[in-house]
């Protein structure tokens, strides 16, 4: 099913305004770039990371919950950040047009505060349609990355944005394995940070039934990388409903799926993961700001997500990840 002619009005005239760039900046460099050039940034430079919403019809309790989804909207947009990364599963399901309206609905505030948006695809964007028109309802959600299911972007000089399909094969010889491993090949040195978001997690807890061996594949291609980058390499993924955090061989695994699906607990945390704090369900989103050679993070938790109006957040996991040696 294609999308209405009303909500094709609607979404060009609402998200296409607040994604990727603000309409009135032209593009760094060259047709149809996703770049924001430095000066178009503020100082320190702050983004967001998050995923697994669900956005869908608020009567729908289970899949997930429209009081927590639309209390972190809100809370996003009040923080004004430079950026935006969506690990995917923005609606419950692709083929379900009232989905994309929700969504459009809900997010006015990001559009209000003029956000930059960098969305994943996720494995409920492919929910209840046909590849083809799955990806068609998409495009016609995000106009500017029609044609694209992954993607590059630089977030000014030092920060570099990969945007990854998990859906589609990133196993060795795939055409988007050849695209990623051009892009970290390519990384300038004035570069500091290299970050992926794509929506399955390549490092998770309970790995046995969550790790599927297409996103495991990228460890060891993003361990050789991170051994000659100039780059620190940093993944944010979601599809866990919940919050983890791994390092491995310099590079940082983030599992930030809490945007308001529904809850997963996490039944065993494996001891490489960072995060012990046994509080659940962990509706939140990761905030990150740029300081010189040093990136810190902070994963803000809402923690009366059973109020009325959840309006109260904590701070319950905070990091740094240093730049790389030159």
């Amino acid at each position: 099913m294609r999308l209405a002619g009303s909500l094709t009005h609607a979404l060009s005239g609402a998200l296409l305004l607040a994604c990727l760039a603000h309409a009135e900046e032209p593009p760094a460099s060259g047709p149809g770039s996703l770049d924001v050039p430095d000066s178009a940034l503020a100082t320190p430079l702050r983004f967001i990371a998050y995923g697994d919403m669900r956005f869908t019809d608020p009567a729908e309790t289970d899949a997930s919950s429209p009081g927590a989804r639309r209390a972190l909207v809100e809370q996003i947009a009040a923080e004004r950040p430079q950026a935006l990364l969506l690990s995917g599963d923005l609606v419950w399901h692709g083929g379900e047009l009232n989905d994309y309206r929700v969504l459009n609905e809900e997010t006015a505030s990001w559009r209000s505060a003029g956000l930059r948006i960098f969305p994943a695809l996720g494995n409920h964007e492919f929910s209840r349609c046909a590849s083809a028109q799955c990806l068609d309802n998409w495009w016609q959600a995000f106009p500017a990355l029609r044609g694209r299911r992954w993607y590059g972007a630089a977030l000014g000089s030092r920060i570099r944005i990969l945007a990854l399909d998990s859906n589609a094969s990133l196993f060795e010889g795939s055409e988007q394995r050849r695209w990623l491993e051009q892009q970290l090949a390519s990384v300038g040195r004035e570069v500091r940070f290299v970050i992926l978001v794509m929506h399955h997690p390549p490092l998770a807890d309970d790995g046995a039934w969550v790790l599927r061996a297409n996103e495991k594949s990228l460890t060891e291609l993003l361990s050789r990388a991170a051994a000659h980058s100039t780059a620190r390499l940093i993944v944010c993924a979601g599809h866990v409903h919940n919050y983890e955090r791994f390092e491995r061989d310099g590079v940082v695994y983030l599992v930030s799926g809490g945007g308001g699906a529904k809850p997963l607990p996490v039944l065993k945390r494996e001891p490489g993961d960072r995060y012990a704090d046994p509080d659940f369900p962990n509706y939140h989103y990761l905030r990150f700001e740029l300081h010189g050679e040093r990136l810190s993070a902070e994963m803000v938790r809402l923690a009366d997500y059973e109020a009325r109006t959840p309006h109260v957040w904590a701070v319950k996991d905070r990091f740094e990840v240093s730049a790389a040696p030159r």
